[in-house]
C-alpha cells in the first residue's frame, strides 16, 4: 500500500513539473509572439525589406521668346553610390575605388560607412556622373548600388538669377521661382520595397512588396521673355558701369496683363555656382524685397486720386511760391525751381514741384489743409485702391509689403501725408509701384503683378495659364488724362530721347535714403517709371532704380537713360508700327 502511494506522488509531482515547463514556455512565447511581436517583427523587417525612395523628377522652369517656351532650368542626371554593409567583401577595394573616381564627392570616413554595424544603407558619395558611375560599375564590386537622381544646370548661365533662384543640397528650392513654387517644381517622391532572401535576391510578391511611382514636379513657363530680360540687364549693367552705380534694378512689364517681362538686379551671380557666393545679399530680389521711399514717381498717384475724386485737373491752378507750410513745417521744391506764381498742375508735373502735389493733397480736404477726410482718402487710393504697401502674392519667394502708415495712427498726421504726396514718408516695392502704374496707362485696370504664363506637360506641350481677371479701381478717364500728363511731361523735359512715332511717358524719382534709420545727405534713390506704345494702347512699361551705397544722383541722370535705352529697344523688338 504504501509503494503504490510513493509511486503516485511521483507521477503526480512528475506531471507538475511538466505542467510548469509548459507554462513557462507558453508565457515565453506569449511574451515574444504578442508583447515584443514589432520587436521581432522590425528586426526581421530590418534582414529581410529593402526599401528604395524613387525620386521624384524636379519640374524645368523656362522663359518665353516671343510665344515659344525656352528651358531656363533643366535636370541633368547625376547619381548616389551607396552601400549595404552587411554584404559587402571587399571594404579596401571599394574605399580605393571610390576615392579615386568619385573624388571630391566621396563621402569622409568611408572605412566607418562600409563597417557601420547593424545597418543596410549608407551613402558613400553623391552627384556623381554617368561615367562615373559607370567607371565604379565595372569594377563588380559587392555591396554597393546606385540611386539615379538630377541636379540643375542652366543653358542660359545667370539669366534671371534672381528670379529663379536655387536648389539647395537638401533640394529644397530657395529664393525667387525655386523657392516661391517649391511644393509644385519638387513634385512627390515614389517608393519602392520588397521583400529579399538572404542573398538580397526579392521573393516573392506579397502584401509587404511596395511600389509607389513618383509623381514628377510641375513644368513652369516664366512669363520673363528672355530677349527682354538679356537687352535690359544689359541696359542695367552698362549705365552702372558708366556712372559707377553700385546698385540697380529694372522692372519690365505688360500693363494689359500685368504679366512680368523683365526683372534685372545688378549685382548678379550664377545659380550653377550659388554655394560659392559670398554676399548673400546677392540672392535676393530687390524688385519685390527691398522696399524703399519713391519719391516723385508717387506724384502720379497723387495726381490720379485728385482727378478721381474731382478735386483738381490737370489745367487746375495753385499758386506756386516754392515753398508751402503744413502745421508749421516748410516744404520746399527742388533747388532750380522757376515755375513761380499762377501754374497748372500739368506744369507741376512737368517739373516735379513738390508744392503742386502737396496742394493736391490739401485740395482733397477743404483746400487749406490735409484734413483727415483728406489723409482718408489718399490712404484709401494708395493702399486700397493702388495695392501699394501690401503684397502682391507674385510666386516669387521673398516678396516683402513694405508699409503705409494709416491715418488712424498717430504717425498718419498732417505732415506725415504731405510727404506721401510727392513720394517720401511711405515704404513700397518697385513690383507694386509699376503694377499700380500700368493700371493709370491702361485705362484704369488693375491687374494682379504676375511672373508664370503657364506650363509644359510631359509631352512637351506649352499650356497658357489662365487671363488674370482685371479690378477696376479708377475711372478710365482718370488713367487716361494722367497717361497723357505724364506723356507731356517727359516729352517736355526730354525732348528727342525717344523713338518718333511713338506715344512714351514717365516720371522721374530722387529721394534721399535711409541709413541707420535717418535720411542720408550722401545716398540717394534715383527712379525713373515710364512706358511705351502707341496713342491707342500701351504696350510695356519700365521702372528703373538706382541707388548704393554713397551714391548720389538723379533720376533724371541715373535711371531715366537706361528707361530711354530699353524702350527704343523694345519697339523694334515687340514689332510696334509707328504712328
Amino acid at each position: 500500500m504504501k509503494l503504490e502511494l510513493i509511486k503516485g506522488s511521483r507521477s503526480r509531482i512528475l506531471a507538475g513539473c511538466l505542467m510548469a515547463v509548459a507554462v513557462l514556455f507558453a508565457v515565453r512565447l506569449f511574451y515574444i509572439q504578442i508583447i515584443q511581436h514589432d520587436y521581432y517583427q522590425q528586426l526581421a523587417d530590418s534582414e529581410q525589406i529593402k526599401r528604395l525612395t524613387i525620386p521624384a523628377q524636379r519640374g524645368m522652369i523656362y522663359a518665353l521668346s516671343g510665344s515659344q517656351p525656352v528651358p531656363l532650368v533643366m535636370n541633368e542626371t547625376v547619381y548616389t553610390l551607396f552601400a549595404d554593409p552587411a554584404t559587402v567583401t571587399d571594404v579596401q577595394g571599394i574605399i580605393k575605388t571610390v576615392e579615386s573616381v568619385a573624388g571630391g564627392n566621396a563621402r569622409p570616413n568611408l572605412d566607418k560607412l562600409l563597417t557601420t554595424p547593424n545597418s543596410r544603407y549608407q551613402i558613400l558619395a553623391t552627384k556623381l556622373t554617368t561615367a562615373q558611375a559607370e567607371a565604379i560599375k565595372k569594377k563588380g564590386l559587392e555591396g554597393i548600388g546606385f540611386q539615379q537622381g538630377s541636379q540643375r544646370v542652366y543653358p542660359e548661365g545667370g539669366l534671371a538669377a534672381q528670379t529663379l533662384g536655387f536648389v539647395d543640397a537638401n533640394g529644397d528650392g530657395q529664393y525667387g521661382i525655386e523657392g516661391g513654387l517649391d511644393a509644385e517644381l519638387k513634385g512627390k517622391n515614389g517608393l519602392l520595397q520588397s521583400v529579399t532572401d538572404i542573398a538580397s535576391v526579392p521573393l516573392t510578391i506579397g502584401s509587404r512588396n511596395v511600389k509607389q511611382p513618383a509623381v514628377n514636379g510641375k513644368n513652369v513657363v516664366l512669363s520673363i521673355d528672355r530677349n527682354i530680360q538679356s537687352y535690359t540687364e544689359g541696359a542695367l549693367s552698362r549705365q552702372l558701369t558708366k556712372i559707377g552705380a553700385p546698385d540697380g534694378s529694372v522692372i519690365v512689364m505688360n500693363p494689359q496683363n500685368g504679366q512680368v517681362l523683365a526683372m534685372a538686379n545688378w549685382p548678379t551671380y550664377d545659380p550653377s555656382t550659388f554655394n560659392t557666393v559670398t554676399n548673400p545679399s546677392y540672392f535676393n530680389n530687390s524688385v519685390i524685397s527691398s522696399p524703399y521711399e519713391p519719391g516723385s514717381d508717387i506724384k502720379t498717384f497723387t495726381m490720379a486720386t485728385g482727378i478721381d475724386t474731382g478735386a483738381v485737373t490737370p489745367d487746375s491752378t495753385y499758386n506756386n511760391t516754392g515753398v508751402v507750410n503744413i502745421d508749421g513745417i516748410d516744404i520746399h521744391n527742388a533747388p532750380g525751381d522757376t515755375q513761380f506764381g499762377n501754374i497748372t498742375f500739368q506744369t507741376a508735373m512737368n517739373w516735379s514741384l513738390n508744392t503742386g502735389f502737396v496742394t493736391v493733397a490739401e485740395r482733397l480736404g477743404d483746400g487749406q489743409n490735409i484734413t483727415l477726410k483728406a489723409r482718408q482718402t489718399m490712404y484709401d487710393y494708395f493702399y486700397n485702391r493702388f495695392k501699394l504697401g501690401q503684397l502682391t502674392g507674385i510666386q516669387l519667394a521673398g516678396e516683402l509689403p513694405g508699409i503705409i502708415i494709416p491715418p488712424s495712427s498717430p504717425d498718419g498726421n498732417a505732415v506725415r501725408y504731405s510727404n506721401m504726396a510727392f513720394g517720401q514718408g511711405l515704404d513700397v516695392t518697385m513690383l507694386q509701384v509699376a503694377s499700380a502704374f500700368s493700371s493709370l496707362v491702361n485705362g484704369g485696370k488693375y491687374y494682379k503683378p504676375t511672373v508664370v504664363a503657364g506650363s509644359v506637360d510631359e509631352y512637351g506641350d506649352y499650356h497658357p495659364a489662365a487671363p488674370e481677371t482685371p479690378t477696376t479701381y479708377i475711372k478710365p478717364s482718370t488713367a487716361n488724362q494722367v497717361r497723357d500728363m505724364t506723356h507731356v511731361a517727359r516729352t517736355t523735359v526730354f525732348v528727342g530721347a525717344d523713338r518718333p512715332g511713338y506715344y512714351m511717358g514717365g516720371k522721374t524719382g530722387t529721394s534721399q535714403a535711409i541709413v541707420n534709420g535717418r535720411y542720408s545727405n550722401t545716398d540717394t534713390v534715383a527712379t525713373y517709371l515710364g512706358y511705351g506704345g502707341t496713342k491707342n494702347e500701351t504696350k510695356y512699361v519700365i521702372m528703373v532704380r538706382v541707388s548704393g551705397p554713397h551714391f548720389m544722383g538723379s533720376g533724371a541722370a541715373a535711371a531715366m537713360p537706361i528707361f530711354t535705352d530699353i524702350s527704343n529697344w523694345l519697339v523694334r523688338y515687340l514689332n510696334i508700327p509707328p504712328q
